[in-house]
């Protein structure tokens, strides 16, 4: 952190990557508001907010976003057999990392053996998808959804394969970005939002305030330049005229 400091005194504007557990990107965005930098992502109160998933859950289930039922993990006495699974993630974990799937009283047995603090919610058959965004003072700019194919492996998601742009069917999400700018407006920049699609719902698994593994392939899939769209936003809107469209497939390896 000192060091971080050391250099973010010596810059004009920061965009900090960072994970959101441990208050890790919360801190270092606390860091460049104090130091009266300008942020090029969403401010710490929002980190905050969004890394948390179970008051995220709370904030957005009391603005009507349809969110994936969630509750604070407390043992095997949440054990129930209304879900044929259920999944256990750290309070602000990031992606899959230390998130198990339970499907019998043993499973949460060990599970609550465990340290830390976690949440509880119960697997969804679906398509995961995420969509890839920009956020400004309560407006949404959705720049393409991407799907997201995982592997299980010891009780563990893993993701293996994103193919960012896979669709150009958008109005939902663009709908889904529009409610969610409106119920965090502190949003800016660029901003992930992973998702599952069930026949019957399609629920907000969580927002991540940071650059998100499809930023990666998002040049190629549209031509579009999102570091630019995101220095565009400090004076006004982001031109996102695209250069073209196309899917583009990532292996993910960890």
């Amino acid at each position: 952190t000192d060091e971080f400091t050391r250099l973010a005194q010596n810059c004009d504007a920061i965009w900090p990557i960072a994970p959101e557990f441990d208050g890790i990107l919360q801190g270092l965005c606390q860091t460049v508001a104090d130091l009266n930098k300008l942020l090029l992502t969403s401010p710490a109160q929002v980190v905050a907010l969004t890394g948390d998933k179970w008051q995220s859950y709370q904030h957005l289930k009391q603005r009507h976003i349809a969110t994936v039922p969630t509750r604070l993990f407390t043992g095997v006495d949440q054990y129930e057999g209304d879900y044929s699974a259920w999944v256990v993630k750290p309070l602000d974990g990031v992606g899959c990392i230390d998130s198990y799937i339970l499907t019998d009283r043993q499973d949460f047995m060990a599970m609550q053996a465990r340290s830390g603090r976690y949440i509880i919610q119960p697997q969804l058959a679906g398509q995961t998808t995420s969509l890839s965004c920009l956020f400004k003072q309560g407006r949404g700019w959705l720049l393409c959804a991407n799907q997201q194919q995982f592997t299980i492996s010891k009780q563990q998601y893993h993701l293996a394969q994103l193919i960012v742009n896979h669709t150009d069917d958008l109005v939902a999400y663009r709908a889904l970005v529009d409610a969610i700018a409106l119920a965090l407006p502190e949003l800016w920049g660029y901003v992930g939002i992973d998702l599952i699609e069930t026949p019957e719902q399609t629920w907000v698994l969580e927002i991540n305030p940071r650059l998100t593994t499809s930023y990666v392939g998002i040049n190629k899939a549209l031509g579009l330049n999102v570091v630019d769209a995101v220095l565009q936003l400090v004076h006004g809107d982001p031109c996102l005229e695209t250069q073209g469209h196309q899917a583009v497939s990532i292996q993910v390896s960890l």
